[in-house]
């Protein structure tokens, strides 16, 4: 039986129609979008389950993406900040002031990008297997990665839509890693309904031009990475040296071989239990409270400044900048200053 979910519709600011979903309740979570996207095909097949765990606990919302599933279909050409633009349209349809952001592979990108641009909305970011570099971003690509690239645009044109083409077998397997023959077949079919072969090789293209290296080291919300070991569409070191950008994330690897990770696999409960640990600590430091000082200086904080440049704003010195960030630290029970960023944000703490 499908998931009940609440479909509606919003329009970006450049007048592309994008399709919500939402499920459950509780505090809320974006997915940011990706391709292979269907919301229709989303409860009716494997990733019912991931959608089924995080709505236990969370007012989960997802969307189509531009160009896939529901959404608007014929679409101008394609720019990678067209997708903030479609979670910005979809964030102020529902009305949401300040949420976490979960980022899948492509979407991790997105996710960074938007938590950038809206550092006020973003309590929590976790991203998995995802990149902040691709084939024609990176400014030293292995030798003949961009002609790989340029094949595997080719072999998708000519190959997405055709269910006997070595192509279409190739991508499901890396995919899926150790899918059974249902499983297979339920990507192909996703691969059939969420876009054009057309679409496909566009949203290739730009996830091969994806450079978010600098937005990275500007996140300040509390982040959690997870990345497959095994991932055969997007190496495992990827993921890693994304998490090494932005300050403070923690790189967690999962054991399983796939880029999507199935919900059979022991993987899977590992990603809900360590995501539940992670979003759960929004109710450390409830109650805390922070001197007028300490508050001044964790406002510049969030702001970007370090602490030599707080310490000149206010007239102190910088060691006493460190113990004013200390002692905000300890009232509300985090570890990192981008955590007690995120809580004392959460609480009030932190007014213009």
């Amino acid at each position: 039986m499908a998931i009940p979910q609440d479909i509606r519709f919003c329009t970006t600011a450049d007048g592309v129609r994008i399709a919500t979903a939402q499920t459950g309740s509780g505090s809320p979570l974006v997915r940011t979008g990706t391709w292979l996207s269907h919301l229709e095909r989303d409860v009716q097949d494997d990733s019912a389950n991931r959608i089924e765990a995080l709505s236990r606990r969370h007012t989960f919302l997802r969307y189509d993406s531009r160009g896939c599933g529901l959404s608007d279909r014929r679409i101008p050409p394609l720019k990678f900040d067209d997708f903030l633009l479609d979670l910005e349209a979809v964030v102020a349809s529902r009305g949401l002031r300040r949420f976490a952001l979960l980022g899948i592979s492509m979407g991790a990108a997105i996710a960074v990008a938007y938590a950038v641009r809206h550092p006020e909305q973003v309590s929590h970011l976790v991203l998995m297997n995802g990149f902040a570099r691709s084939y024609f971003s990176a400014r030293q690509a292995p030798p003949g990665a961009r002609e790989e690239a340029e094949l595997l645009l080719r072999n998708a044109e000519l190959g997405w839509g055709n269910a006997k083409s070595v192509f279409r077998h190739v991508f499901v397997a890396q995919m899926l890693g150790n899918a059974t023959v249902q499983q297979q077949e339920e990507m192909a079919r996703r691969m059939q309904l969420s876009m054009t072969p057309e679409m496909a090789v566009a949203y290739l293209r730009n996830n091969y031009a994806i450079d978010v290296k600098d937005a990275c080291r500007q996140v300040t919300c509390p982040t959690l990475v997870f990345h497959s070991r095994g991932d055969e569409m997007v190496d495992f070191e990827q993921g890693r040296r994304m998490a090494g950008y932005i300050p403070d994330a923690r790189f967690l690897p999962l054991e399983c071989k796939g880029h999507h990770i199935l919900s059979n696999e022991p993987a899977e409960q590992v990603f809900y239990e360590e995501i539940g640990r992670f979003l759960g600590d929004e109710s450390r430091g409830a109650g805390a409270h922070l001197t007028p000082r300490q508050s001044e200086v964790l406002r510049a904080v969030a702001a970007g400044r370090g602490d030599k440049e707080i310490a000149r704003q206010l007239g102190l010195s910088p060691r006493t900048v460190e113990m004013h960030v200390a002692g905000a630290m300890k009232a509300l029970d985090c570890a990192t200053r981008a955590e007690a960023v995120a809580r004392a944000t959460q609480a009030g703490l932190l007014p213009h």
